[in-house]
């Protein structure tokens, strides 16, 4: 079955959001390295984060982490 590029990053996405989520301290950070933002949307077209949560995240305890990952779960869900 094909699965197009957009999806493909979605589903890698998710199971890296789970992973994640799952863990009780040193929560990784969804950065793929792309680092590119949206205008229209004002998320980063690799890791669907805003300016704010990229800028916050190192300063951001783990629960806080977690809530970023869910927000990011939300936000790839189709429309």
């Amino acid at each position: 079955m094909w699965i197009n590029r957009d999806q493909k990053k979605i589903n890698e996405l998710t199971a890296r959001a789970e992973k994640a989520m799952a863990v009780s301290e040193n929560v990784p950070s969804p950065c793929v390295s792309v680092c590119v933002m949206n205008a229209k949307t004002g998320l980063c077209q690799g890791c669907w984060r805003t300016l704010a949560e990229i800028a916050g995240w190192s300063g951001s305890g783990d629960a806080h982490k977690r809530q970023i990952w869910q927000q990011i779960l939300v936000r790839i869900q189709p429309s």
